[in-house]
């Protein structure tokens, strides 16, 4: 099958062409025809395997061309990077269209999204919370909305979005057709789906936690955390097979000091993004890796959905995320456009059950390698791996007392207060002993 078996328009065919894109991938082709019959659709794809397009090209094929200024396609992604990065394929395909794409988020400048949602829209790529602030403003419109895409449904709920996302649904226009998609389907999901949703059509390209058959996976079982920065250090000094390399951590300490260590040792060549980075430096991070300018990026879950860089060498997890689904999410940014990709997992002793539940997840078991010889293993560790010492919080019960009197006493006679009124004289005699006279007046 090919995009031209589908019923799109020449302008889509067209961009298609340019991109060199010719044959849809299996969540493109099956989600298609459902989603222009105009039903719900809840669509289920492992990441990398085009699910951008599989809601864009319905979505923008339906679309009529109106002076209203008002958005008629609303897609809902939960990371900055996302918007930026669907709004670049948004007009990559609508190059032969007259489409006007916007995209908003938070941490930044409210005042030029403002001035830009004000002029025409017709596609709209946001983040909830900015969605949000710009709806109750009043300048943004969301009564023309006719398709509302809500991407990485599981994410959202992850990240907290549940709230705005019931209120953005209220300033929703009842006759609408929803499309959410997500690479994992989980229970919170499928209970928010089912109070949010009318029966939407499940379309499932791979089951969760099905692993990407073009990604070759390994495993080594390493100590410790400076063991882990020896290893790392002894694998990219190998430039020609780790060109480009993502690394994966689970906080944004130990991302900073992962990339404090690489950046010794590999000068100019390692960038470093997570949330506590403003919008410019994660952008320029990301360009910077994708331009090969940086060799390796060390980041945090907040990209692991919201990155699609081009041929990524290897994913290395330094160490392994507690929600089995992100690891899935991790290596998608790897083996892209049904090209072969490589990923590496450093497990510790006390990592062993977390990545015992992603394979698990995933069906199947991931031998280990053994530990070059050339790598030294460390015998000092770091404050959170150093054992932690428990001591028993022993009460020991007070004596008895014996001969307890009551928990009261008289006040002395000084401190006792009389309210009775003295006059200056007896003031004087309590005083001198005697009443002090005044002169008389010669």
């Amino acid at each position: 099958m090919t995009f031209y078996d589908l019923n799109l328009n020449k302008p889509l065919l067209n961009a298609l062409d340019d991109l060199g894109i010719k044959t849809p991938t299996t969540i493109q082709h099956k989600s298609f025809s459902v989603m222009m019959s105009g039903k719900d659709v809840l669509g289920i794809a492992q990441t990398g395997t085009g699910k951008t397009f599989a809601y864009l090209l319905p979505c923008l094929r339906q679309w009529a061309f109106t002076k209203d200024k008002m958005p008629q396609i609303l897609i809902m992604v939960p990371t900055r990077e996302l918007v930026v990065q669907v709004v670049e394929e948004v007009k990559k395909l609508t190059k032969y269209m007259n489409v006007v794409t916007v995209g908003v988020y938070g941490g930044t400048n409210i005042k030029p999204q403002k001035e830009a949602v004000n002029e025409k829209v017709d596609v709209l790529v946001a983040t909830p919370g900015r969605l949000l602030d710009l709806a109750l403003t009043g300048i943004l419109k969301l009564k023309a909305i006719k398709r509302v895409v809500i991407d990485e449904v599981d994410e959202m709920l992850n990240l907290g979005f549940r709230p705005q996302l019931l209120r953005i649904f209220d300033l929703l226009p009842n006759k609408r057709q929803n499309l959410m998609f997500s690479a994992t389907i989980v229970e919170e999901v499928e209970e928010f789906i089912n109070n949010n949703f009318t029966t939407p059509v499940k379309i499932e390209a791979a089951p969760t936690g099905t692993p990407i058959e073009k990604i070759k996976q390994s495993v080594f079982s390493v100590p410790n955390f400076n063991t882990k920065i020896n290893l790392l250090e002894h694998l990219l000094l190998n430039k020609e097979e780790f060109n480009k390399v993502l690394v994966f951590v689970d906080s944004k300490s130990l991302a900073d000091d992962v990339f404090r260590k690489m950046s010794e040792m590999f000068p100019e060549q390692v960038g470093v993004i997570h949330s506590n980075k403003d919008q410019n430096f994660r952008f320029n991070a990301v360009n910077k890796f994708q331009s090969g300018e940086f060799r390796v990026l060390i980041a945090t879950d907040v990209i692991a959905r919201g990155l699609d860089v081009s041929e990524v060498s290897y994913v290395i997890n330094f160490d392994i995320p507690q929600v089995p689904e992100n690891y899935m999410h991790r290596i998608g940014r790897t083996g892209r456009a049904d090209k072969e990709g490589k990923a590496i997992a450093f497990v510790s002793l006390n990592e062993k059950k977390s990545f015992k539940k992603i394979e698990t997840l995933m069906g199947m078991e991931i031998k280990a390698k053994k530990m070059p010889k050339e790598v030294a293993v460390s015998d000092i560790l770091t404050a959170d791996e150093l054992p932690k010492i428990v001591m028993k919080n022993v009460l020991v019960k007070a004596p008895k007392k014996e001969n307890v009197g009551p928990a009261f006493h008289e006040k002395k006679d000084k401190n006792k207060k009389v309210n009775i009124k003295m006059t200056r004289a007896d003031k004087m005699r309590e005083k001198y002993s005697k009443p002090k006279k005044r002169p008389q007046k010669k």
